[in-house]
Order: structure tokens, then sequence, then C-alpha cells
């Protein structure tokens, strides 16, 4: 059995990984496209801030680790074509030749690109003008390169989400002067106003220019350097990000005649399987089943990819792995706070059908009586007319557990819970550490008090 992986990022390793695990006698290659395989892109502001001192340090498996599990990593081949009637792919080498790479199954994880916003002058600059977008470790680098021959002291960043924001603290970090600029009205979309609007005014506290309700309309440059213009005005800068978000990489995939889903993805059903005979696909090239939507949607996430490429490896070796689906669960520390969500938002549940009704509670992270309690802030969603759990939203210090009790949320949803059955859960006690009534109970129960369920 040759199995083929394209991609060698979270879901292509995870696929090989798993396909090895099943069959260790299977002949796995993986085409990746650069020279970094299996390293966490996630990780990338955290070395642009100093955070981690060592890139390689990104990796989650370094190359000779992925040699030793029988991976043929074949670096910097570039797949071209696919032909699923020959089951054959045609490969450009780094010297340039073109090669063709049988299989006797296929698994396509070539990921997601940057999403760029109709920007004029984002066409023609570029790393040379200090210009950059940040998606793989080759634009880490070419940051890294701008900073240092710019002798960079001021920075725009253009979009709030998860990157930009983390990359507000990583340039900050650094010592530049950071302006973030973000066409909608808050900070950070994937949450609600409430705590969005708390999140920017802390990134404001620690010197970031925070530009929300902002369009770029043009980036300029000349001698004196970069200009962000905007609807409201102009910002200056010795370098620009440009992190708006991304968009699947499915050019190779559709041109072998592969079916596509919402928002150009690949189509997959829940055991990764393409439509086309012994073609398999995963990560953020795919679209992704959502647990309680009950349907697919988009979510590019690292951990959604590192679980579907294991599904798409098991089966592609004659497993039944199924992929469970996932609720979007995420989160993001910006300086000394941590913002978290799971599941649906009031808009989102409400389309889907549900009867959405969101309560905010505000609970200390452990009993108040021992030094550094800190307040999270809670927000509870559920369906009115149940009861039942949609989602839930935190803001809290980054010594809180936030990722943890976002996880207890999570968790509960993924099983159906009811809002009244977190208060039930038997969750650990300390004083340092929580109280007899966790602030993700105490927030339930608020949830239950004001809708009577």
């Amino acid at each position: 059995m040759h199995l083929l992986v394209i991609g060698g990022s979270d879901a292509g390793i995870s696929a090989g990984l798993a396909a090895r695990e099943r069959d260790p006698s299977a002949e796995v290659t993986l085409l990746v496209a650069d020279r970094y395989p299996n390293f966490s892109i996630c990780g990338i502001p955290y070395h642009v801030s100093g955070d981690v001192p060592y890139w390689r340090s990104l990796a989650h498996r370094s190359t000779t680790d992925l040699l030793h599990a029988g991976l043929n990593l074949r670096l910097e081949h570039r797949a071209t074509a696919i032909d699923p009637d020959a089951h054959t792919v045609t490969v450009t080498t780094p010297q340039a030749d073109t090669v063709t790479f049988a299989y006797d199954r296929l698994i396509i994880g070539t990921g997601a690109v940057p999403a760029l916003p109709p920007i004029d002058g984002l066409d023609t600059l570029g790393p040379a003008d200090g210009v950059h977008v940040l998606h793989s470790m080759g634009d880490m680098f070419a940051v890294l390169n701008s900073l240092e021959r710019r002798q960079a002291r001021t920075a725009v960043i253009v979009g709030a989400g998860y990157i930009g924001l983390e990359m507000a603290e990583a340039l900050t970090t650094r010592g530049l002067t950071v302006t973030l600029v973000e066409q909608l009205d808050q900070v950070m979309p994937t949450i609600d106003g409430e705590l969005a609007a708390p999140l920017a005014e802390h990134l404001r506290e620690h010197g970031v220019d925070v530009q929300h309700g902002t369009k770029v309309q043009a980036i300029h440059a000349d001698d004196a350097g970069l200009t962000v213009e905007t609807d409201r005005g102009n910002h200056p800068g010795d370098i620009v990000l440009v992190v708006t978000g991304v968009r699947p990489d499915t050019e190779l995939a559709a041109a072998a005649g592969t079916r596509l889903g919402i928002r150009g993805t690949i189509a997959v059903d829940r055991q990764m399987r393409t439509n086309l005979p012994d073609i398999y696909a995963a990560g953020d090239c795919v679209h992704t089943y959502h647990r309680l939507l009950d349907q697919h949607v988009y979510l590019p996430l690292g951990s959604t990819a590192h679980k579907q490429g294991r599904v798409a490896g098991i089966n592609a070796l004659g497993g039944t792995a199924k992929f469970a689906g996932s609720l979007g669960t995420q989160a993001v520390k910006v300086f000394d706070l941590v913002a978290a969500g799971t599941g649906l938002r009031d808009g989102d549940a409400r389309q889907a059908g549900y009867d959405p009704i969101t309560i905010e509670t505000t609970a200390d992270d452990h009993k108040a009586y021992y030094p550094g309690a800190t307040a999270i802030r809670i927000r509870v969603t559920g369906d009115r007319a149940t009861g039942r759990l949609l989602g839930a939203q935190l803001l809290g210090s980054r010594g809180a557990e936030i990722a943890k009790r976002i996880d207890i949320y999570a968790t509960a949803i993924s099983y159906g819970a009811a809002v009244a059955d977190i208060s039930d859960l038997d969750l650990s006690y300390t004083p340092p550490l929580g109280s007899p009534w966790d602030a993700a109970q105490i927030a339930a129960t608020a949830w239950q008090q004001a809708t009577g369920r």
C-alpha cells in the first residue's frame, strides 16, 4: 500500500502518522511545498515577540522524528496536478524538474492561503517594501528580516482577529508602536461586543492604537516609508501586516474533479472521503462538520486539522474512523487577558432554529480570601425553549484558567448537556484554584435563574 499525502502541516502530518500507526508496513510519502514540515504556524507570534527564542522550537516534531516514524518526506516538492484515473500526482521538485508520483490512496491537505481584501497597492507591494502577510514560516522570516532591515519602530496591522491581536502584542513586546486597524466595529469578531470592548481597552492600555470600524482603502510606499490610508485617516508605519483571514487552497483538488462545498472548500463526508475514488482530504482546505448545527461550515483551526488528518490517515489504510465534529472552540491570549469561546452565539443559534438567550455573569476565578483572585466575565448561551447549552464566551486574566473553563462548556455541549447540567458536574476545588461552585457553574446557575430553566 502506497499512501501519498499532499501537505506537510497539521492535517498532512497527522494523516501520515495515523496511517503508519495503523499499518507499519505501509509506504507513506508526504509532498511538502516548503522546507518546514510539521511547524506550528500558531506559534509564529511568540517567536516574533521573543517568547520562543529559537524558531526550530516551533516544530511539533523534528524532521528526524518524522523520518523515524517512517514518513518519506519530499521537501520543497509542490504538487501541480492530480490524475484520479491514473492514480498519479505531478510534482515540481526543488530543481524545477517535473516528476510523477503514483499512489494507491491519496490525502489532500493543502490547507489555506491568506484572504486579501481589495486594498489599493496590496497587489504591487510586498515584503521588499515592508508589506507582509503572515501565514507560513517563510512569511515569518520575511517579517523578521523587515524588522531588522528597516529598523522598524512603528507597525500597522490590518485585521484584528486572532493573528492580528497576537501580533499586536508581539510587536509591542519588541518595542514597536503598533496601530491595529479593523473594518468591523470590534476587535476579535468571534466574540460578542460586550467582551470585545474591554479587550480593545486592554490593548490600548498596553499602547496599541486600536482603530475598529475603520476600512483600509490603500497602502502607499514612498521614501518616507509606508502609509495605510483609511476612511478615517492615514496611519504611517515602518512595516504593515495584512492578516485578514484565510480561504481554502483548493485549486489543485478542484482541477482534479473533487466536488467543492461551502466557501469553495473540498466537500468530504465525516470519514474525510471526497467524491473521487481513493482520495481523501482534511484540514483547512475542507469543510467541517459542526456538532450543534448538524451541517458543514468553514472552521480553519489547527486543532480541527489534526483530528481530521488522523481520521483520513486511518481510513485511507482501511479503517472506519469518523470525524466527530467541531464547535469552533478557541482561546487567545492578549497581553494579560485571555478570551475564549465555544459553540454558538445568539445570531448563529437563531439562524439555526434555536431560541437563544445569553446571560452574562462575573465570578472570581478562585476563593476571594486567597490572594490574587481575579474576576472572569462569562457569557452563557442556551436555548430558551429546551434549556440546552449552546455556547459560552469568557474573558479573564491569563492566570484564571480561561482555557480550562471554556473546555468544560465545550465538553458539555459535545454531549448534548443542558445549561442546568453544568451545576451538577463534579469539578475540582481548592481555594487557590477554584471555589466549591466553580465560576463556570456560577454562570450556568445565573442563566437558569434568569430564564427559569
